[in-house]
């Protein structure tokens, strides 16, 4: 494969993220019945505010199928809020099935490769992308 300027290294480091994502679902892997709603309220467990001081960012994610749907969190100098729907103007979007990012983020389905197989989509800024795995381990 061919690279230039890191981008390689970037990916990966993206694909990282969304698999650290994973362990915001629980401390141990919910059954593969879980909703991306569940991954996400166990987001809300997990947050890192020391992490998140002078972060300011806003995620998106764009789920399809039968559990699919809008969420995003918005990231605010150590603070948070979450929601279903839309954000204006994210910084950030995941875009991915709900079964996919579901298995992503309970270490079912490998990161990387749900990326490199066009499962799991990431646009934006890639340091905001890695900054959310940080923000909730």
């Amino acid at each position: 494969m061919k690279t230039s300027n890191g981008y390689l290294t970037l990916t990966i480091a993206m694909i990282i993220t969304a698999i650290s994502l994973g362990a915001a679902s629980a401390a141990s892997k919910e059954p593969s019945s879980s909703t991306p709603q569940q991954v996400f309220d166990g987001m809300r467990q997990s947050f890192q505010a020391q992490k998140a001081k002078g972060v300011h960012a806003r995620y998106q994610w764009e789920l399809s199928g039968p559990q699919g749907g809008e969420w995003w969190i918005d990231v605010n100098d150590g603070k948070f809020k979450m929601g279903r729907g839309k954000i204006d103007n994210p910084n950030v979007t995941f875009v991915a099935k709900d079964k996919d990012w579901v298995a992503v983020s309970n270490g079912q389905l490998g990161g990387s490769w749900a990326y490199m197989t066009g499962r799991l989509k990431i646009r934006g800024d890639q340091g905001l992308a890695r900054k959310l795995g940080q923000i909730f381990p």
